[in-house]
């Protein structure tokens, strides 16, 4: 006797709805959305008021001795006290001088910076330790307790009074910057250099042709905070530079603020009106270089 068989029925898939997205924060309040807007606002009005006064009160052919001349406001301007200074110190000669003077150190800081922060970073060495420990020591030390033996042998033994050399050697390295690149080429991945090295590439290949690639944002970060130190720097060029026609833009607006612009209608706008011409070229700076301060995939160039 034969049984029959039973054919196997598949049962058909019933679709499930999908689940709805469960919110994962609670709605902001409008108030609370309003009182961070208010803050950012009252932020951004203290950070731009002090310009807001340099600018207006440096073109500003009188000062408004009145209460209210603690907040300027834009009325009786001119370009007077720019035309003193320009008259009084040669502008145009200072701010070739300072622009050598930062232009130089900014070279010697990025060359030495590179190379250093890739040794420390990258090469397995004795010492790289100590070495590393030692450059942090540096950083505790202040400039002005190795003024006096600089000056001594800038101008005394190597004789580069009043000249740009003299100006830019202390400020050659800077141990901030080769700590800013040494911190960069620890996050290139190990492989890129193993890789280019297993090709027959020598170090300074590697370094020009794998590692600066990669660490354009540590050129741009190490550029601008070099810039501004040199500069701004004042006590350094006051002791090597006694020429005039030698010293950059942060001494001279200081001799002339100190000696002659008492004499003019203004002095405090002739003060401020230096300190625009010094305080313009940074901000310009990092205004044009604020977007390219992002990081990069540093991991890009391995696979897998």
């Amino acid at each position: 006797m034969t049984t029959p068989t039973a054919a196997t029925a598949t049962a058909p898939t019933v679709p499930t709805a999908p689940h709805a997205p469960h919110a994962t924060t609670a709605a902001i309040p409008p108030w609370v959305r309003i009182a961070k807007i208010t803050c950012l606002v009252i932020g951004a009005v203290g950070f731009l008021f002090p310009f807001y006064y340099m600018l207006v009160a440096s073109l500003q052919e009188t000062k408004d001795a009145t209460i209210g001349g603690l907040v300027p406001w834009p009325s009786n301007l001119s370009f007077a006290n720019f035309e003193a200074i320009d008259g009084a110190i040669n502008l145009g000669r200072s701010l070739m001088n300072s622009a050598i003077f930062t232009g130089g150190v900014l070279i010697f800081t990025m060359v030495f910076g590179v190379i250093a922060g890739y040794a420390l970073a990258t090469l397995t060495y004795r010492g790289r330790g100590v070495l590393f420990a030692l450059m942090l020591l540096v950083q505790t030390v202040p400039f002005q307790l190795l003024m006096v033996p600089l000056y001594v042998m800038t101008v005394r033994n190597f004789g580069l009074a009043d000249s740009y050399l003299g100006m830019i050697l202390p400020f050659a390295i800077n141990s901030t910057a080769v700590l800013i690149f040494r911190a960069y080429f620890l996050q290139v991945p190990k492989d890129l250099f193993n890789a280019a090295r297993i090709d027959g590439a020598g170090e300074v290949r590697v370094l020009w042709s794998v590692a600066l690639p990669l660490v354009r944002p540590a050129l741009l970060t190490a550029t601008l905070l070099t810039f501004i130190g040199p500069w701004n720097e004042f006590l350094w060029p006051f002791l090597v530079t006694k020429q005039q026609n030698m010293q950059p833009l942060a001494v001279s607006l200081a001799n002339y603020t100190d000696n002659a612009a008492a004499a003019q209608d203004n002095p405090f706008g002739v003060a401020l009106a230096g300190a625009v011409v010094l305080a313009l070229p940074a901000v310009l700076l990092f205004v044009f270089f604020q977007r390219h301060f992002t990081s990069t995939d540093l991991g890009s160039g391995v696979k897998g």
